[in-house]
């Protein structure tokens, strides 16, 4: 038995210890299946010319991404019983191919249509921090296998935080890339004009490396460290106001060791960002309404409420609000590159607050659910690209979370800075 192979074992095996909180964390668990797969990641590795960039790694897959053989559902019981898919999705096509082999399909709010990763259907986990608080979503199950060591990367989406928030809460490394880096084919949408494919991952280095093989494109060397001090945009009247207390202290502290490294920080108003968060509102609902209004008398008995509500806001909307929609977000987008012109980068907290309670989430989803969404739903309204980077804070379990963003195409100067921050605030 080779090393792909007893390394995939000795993972199903901690998930067979895992009890029922399996159950909340896989859609479909093949075991067979994944032996298989590392069985022929151990021919590929072996047989490559050069080195594969994720020989050997274990992926657990979002329950969106088409996998040959596998029945996509997006954690829905409407979907469960579709047809599998014909063949692997780009995605899954090129982490295969990188000598990864995919750990299973991870649960996630249904649909992919919540911040706090609720799911009735398969019950939600907690997050690695607190058995109690919320995992967060949509990548819920996958935030989870990365977080307990089942696997080395997670293949989430990000449609308005979905790969940021729950790498926030359970102290991971979570990358938005620009949408349109990320191949979309064969991964079932919600909405197509924000949702981007994303990987999460314990380092930043792993994140990078899945990030570079999703996209197919070669991230430049970092300079971690090495001087090159950055002009580092922080908003006001947006992302910083109405913290809890918790991510006020930290966000302070972060900036403050900033600054002492030799960074300059620089206030950007971007009040108009806030202003406009509605429109996140009303295109997402617009496009996931398209896709599923025809089985809204199905999802009456077989599908989330709190989803379905989110969708049927879209029945209150015109063409002409569609329209006028679209066209203010190109004005938002035009306005926000404007707004970051003179800076490296922007940064500010992921999450306006701390994970709350599974329960407390379910007596007030649409509140916490909105404020759990919202630092990383503005920055896909702006189609900007954004990571999250977890933080330790003495004194505390969860880290802190940082999210450091840039207009869309600077993946770049969003990983450069990533590795530079990342080297100061770890140390």
């Amino acid at each position: 038995m080779g090393a792909i192979i007893e390394k995939a074992q000795a993972a199903i095996n901690k998930v067979d210890q895992l009890g029922d909180l399996a159950g909340k964390i896989f859609t479909d668990f093949d075991r067979e299946r994944i032996l298989r797969d590392a069985a022929h990641a151990e021919i590929l590795v072996v047989n490559a010319p050069k080195p594969l960039p994720l020989a050997g790694l274990l992926v657990s897959v979002k329950d969106l991404y088409d996998e040959v053989g596998k029945v996509t559902s997006a954690a829905s019981r409407l979907l469960k019983d579709r047809a599998p898919a014909a063949r692997d999705c780009e995605i899954i096509a090129r982490i295969k191919a990188a000598g990864a082999v995919p750990f299973g399909r991870t649960t996630m709010s249904e649909f992919a249509y919540s911040g706090v990763g609720l799911n009735p259907h398969y019950g939600t986990p907690g997050n690695v921090f607190d058995p109690d608080g919320i995992p967060g979503g949509s990548t819920s199950g996958g935030g989870l296998t990365v977080a307990l060591g089942l696997v080395d990367i997670a293949l989430g989406t990000d449609t308005g935080g979905s790969v940021r928030i729950p790498s926030a809460i359970n102290g991971l490394y979570g990358f938005k890339a620009s949408r349109l880096r990320m191949p979309g084919d064969g991964i079932h949408p919600l909405a197509k004009s924000f949702d981007t494919a994303g990987p999460l991952a314990r380092n930043l280095e792993t994140a990078i490396a899945a990030f570079e093989v999703m996209a197919g494109i070669a991230v430049p060397p970092a300079s971690a460290g090495q001087g090159g001090a950055l002009r580092i945009g922080v908003p006001v009247n947006a992302f910083t106001n109405d913290l809890d207390d918790r991510v006020k202290r930290d966000f302070s502290a972060i900036c403050a060791t900033l600054r002492a490294a030799g960074h300059e920080l620089v206030e950007i108003d971007l009040g108009f960002v806030a202003e406009n968060a509605v429109l996140n509102k009303i295109l997402v609902a617009a496009e996931a309404h398209d896709i599923y209004a025809k089985d809204f008398a199905k999802l009456e008995t077989c599908g989330d409420a709190r989803v379905l509500s989110r969708m049927r806001f879209a029945d209150s909307l015109s063409l002409q609000d569609r329209c006028d929609a679209y066209a203010r977000r190109t004005d938002v987008i035009a306005q926000f590159n404007t707004a970051l012109a003179d800076v490296d980068v922007m940064i500010a907290p992921t999450l306006a607050m701390m994970a709350p309670k599974i329960s407390e989430v379910e007596a007030d989803f649409d509140r916490l659910n909105a404020m759990m969404l919202r630092n990383t739903s503005y920055l896909n309204l702006v189609d900007a690209c954004a990571i999250s980077l977890p933080v330790p804070v003495a004194g505390e379990d969860a880290p802190a979370a940082l999210m450091i963003a840039g207009i869309h195409g600077q993946d770049f100067a969003v990983l450069e800075a990533a590795h530079k921050f990342d080297a100061l605030l770890q140390s």
